[in-house]
């Protein structure tokens, strides 16, 4: 029987393991029985700060690290929900945020959060916590007893076109069924050591929880700056015995570009998946020739269909120039690809947008009614009775083995680093926020893997200032690298800048130089 509440895992896999090493943090160490206890002290601290309440939202003002973890444990042992929160946001960004979700509680260090305002924060006690025994233990256990499948779990922050992020609301439900659906395919072992790369405010890290707390899996927290020194990465892989990744390509093509694998052995490796992005097929091959012990997966997904949906165990031999497929879907999962006038599309090699449905989907885009009614929508082949589906905006089509594989995107959202962005916040941001130009158009070279700002002017301006500028109200990953110049914007028959036109042109200049 399955749990109707993700932290279940956890007491079933401490009876286990308790003395197994759950979390490595640097040179910090945690057994999955001290995990415990920690988790359970603040789960009580939470519930006193909250008065007891459940069902509430708490933001996690933390970096990644092992308090990071013991707060979003704690969270749910309390019977609330965590929303992970980057520590490195701009400040305005960082205000749009908690002003959405308004969460009733932070979880922060000691310093606190300085947007918080007039949300009440609460400082994790670390090391210095005591194990709890007879009726506050009994207490803790039993908050999360009132909870159901179908409440939230966890919020998860992505681009939103207006210029405020939009808030993903996930379940316990689609957390379980997606880990359940992972084991019965085969793709988790017992007892992972699992390279926890991505930051925490990605779905990926959720998961990674998931794992530990369903598969006695141990955490190898990567410090951030380790991305940008992959052979200290791989040196960290190779001393913790690592067996299992789910990364973005982007840290994988530069291990291949750098021909890294050749340098340094990964004997222990098993397990590889890799999602959010398109992974070229050469980099790929790179690293399946080097690593043929490793079972290597495909997956892809959304965020709004709770981590993935599809995935593809890569069995035969790809062509430098074939794309990875993206698959078939997991178990309890349907996906439909659907033409313009909503008809299923079947036939090998044509192309429509990619729908889902079934208990993996969100709950929706929290405290924002009118975004989840866009995009959560009555599937069109039922008129019999209410089912939603997620349109979610990719073109997809059907190979001659039966799978799907990606063919781009049919808006502007984009997947660059690992992090899905919607170009039109970075064009709100640069003209109604920070008034750098009474137009702008974000654009996504995918060859570069860049992000180009056309900007209309009377003359050019300081590609430094604008930098500057932008770094302060967006996060790294969303700031463009590259800045062209028009001193008018090109426009379609409808009056609306002429996307296309600007594509055509970049692509002409980027020849040309």
């Amino acid at each position: 029987m399955y749990p109707t509440h993700i932290t279940h895992y956890l007491e079933a896999t401490l009876a286990m393991q308790p003395d197994r090493i759950a979390v490595y943090d640097g040179d910090r160490t945690v057994t999955f029985q001290q995990l415990y206890e920690q988790v359970l002290y603040e789960a009580s601290r939470i519930s006193q700060k909250l008065g007891g309440r459940t069902g509430q939202v708490v933001g996690v003002f933390l970096p990644k690290t092992l308090e990071a973890v013991v707060a979003d444990l704690a969270i749910l042992y309390s019977g609330n929900a965590y929303m992970n929160l980057d520590v490195k946001y701009p400040g305005q960004r960082m205000q749009a945020i908690l002003k959405q979700a308004g969460p009733a509680l932070l979880i922060t260090g000691e310093k606190g959060c300085p947007q918080a305002g007039d949300i009440p924060c609460l400082a994790l006690e670390g090391e210095q916590y005591s194990p709890l025994a007879g009726k506050e233990r009994q207490a803790v256990l039993a908050l999360r007893e009132g909870c159901i499948d179908t409440d939230l779990l966890c919020l998860i922050n992505t681009s939103g076109s207006t210029g405020i992020p939009k808030a993903v609301a996930l379940n316990h439900r689609s957390f379980i069924d997606f880990t359940e659906a992972v084991v019965a395919a085969g793709l988790v072992g017992e007892k992972e050591i699992v390279a926890s790369l991505s930051p925490a405010v990605f779905d990926i890290f959720s998961f990674e929880l998931c794992m530990l707390m369903a598969k006695g899996s141990t955490l190898v927290l990567v410090p951030e700056s380790f991305a940008a020194f992959p052979v200290r990465l791989l040196e960290l892989m190779a001393r913790r015995h690592v067996t299992f990744l789910f990364w973005v390509p982007t840290i994988m093509v530069n291990i291949a570009n750098a021909g890294l694998l050749e340098q340094i052995a990964l004997p222990d490796l098993r397990m590889v998946w890799f999602a959010g992005e398109v992974f070229p097929t050469a980099k790929f091959n790179y690293w399946r020739r080097l690593l043929p012990q490793v079972t290597f997966a495909n997956f892809y997904g959304p965020i709004e269909i709770t981590l993935d949906c599809l995935f593809h165990v890569v069995e035969r031999e790809l062509r430098d120039d074939e794309p990875i497929p993206i698959g078939r879907p997991f178990r309890n999962t349907a996906v439909l690809v659907l033409d313009e006038a909503d008809a299923p599309v079947t036939k090998v090699g044509e192309e429509g947008e990619l729908c889902v449905r079934g208990s993996s989907l969100a709950l929706g885009y929290y405290n924002n009614p009118e975004k989840t009614a866009a995009a959560f929508v009555q599937n069109p082949l039922n008129h019999a009775y209410p089912e939603y589906i997620y349109r979610t905006g990719d073109i997809v089509a059907w190979n001659e083995y039966g799978e799907l594989v990606f063919r781009g995107r049919k808006d502007t959202l984009i997947k660059h680093m690992g992090y899905r962005i919607e170009l039109a916040e970075i064009e709100h941001v640069a003209v109604n926020t920070l008034k750098i130009a009474p137009n702008c158009c974000a654009l996504y070279d995918a060859g570069a893997k860049r992000i180009v700002l056309v900007y209309e002017a009377p003359s050019p301006l300081s590609e430094k200032e604008l930098r500057q500028k932008l770094g302060e109200a967006l996060p790294r990953y969303m700031v463009p690298s590259v800045y062209r110049h028009v001193p008018e914007m090109p426009r379609n028959t409808n009056g609306k800048i002429d996307r296309l036109a600007l594509r055509e042109e970049m692509l002409t200049h980027e020849e040309r130089a």
